[in-house]
């Protein structure tokens, strides 16, 4: 059995296979998802797992160089905004509409859905180097 943290095994094996630059997804329960991008379901009611719990659990197996937000986040959601600032606060952010957001998912790895139910919690994770 797995010693670290990130015990899905769905999850652990996106993780494993990205390269320098391969994004990541996480977020709320509504965000529609690409037909053509993995789907990781972890939502099991409102609120579980949150949006955080899950950013948390991932970044402790992926290195990430950069993340990309929904500019929306900033007013209809500053209190998540908060906490993905105070969890990576060397990491570089970059805004963007949330409609591009969406089309951005197709760039993606994979995204894990989470039962989040506030808005605009959703992430984009660019994988970065460990060495």
């Amino acid at each position: 059995m797995k010693k670290t943290k990130v015990i899905n095994s769905d999850i652990s094996r996106v993780i494993a296979q990205m390269g320098h630059f391969d994004k990541l997804s996480i977020g709320d329960a509504g965000m529609p998802v690409p037909m053509s991008v993995e789907k990781i379901d972890l939502a099991v009611t409102h609120g579980l797992p949150s949006f955080m719990d899950v950013l948390n659990n991932v970044l402790e197996e992926l290195e990430v160089q950069r993340v990309y937000l929904a500019e929306e986040i900033k007013t209809a959601n500053p209190t998540v905004l908060e906490q993905i600032q105070a969890r990576l606060p060397e990491t570089e952010i970059v805004f963007y509409p949330h409609e591009e957001m969406k089309q951005d998912l197709t760039n993606c790895h994979a995204f894990i859905r989470t039962g989040e139910v506030t808005p605009y919690a959703n992430i984009v994770l660019e994988s970065n180097v460990v060495f």
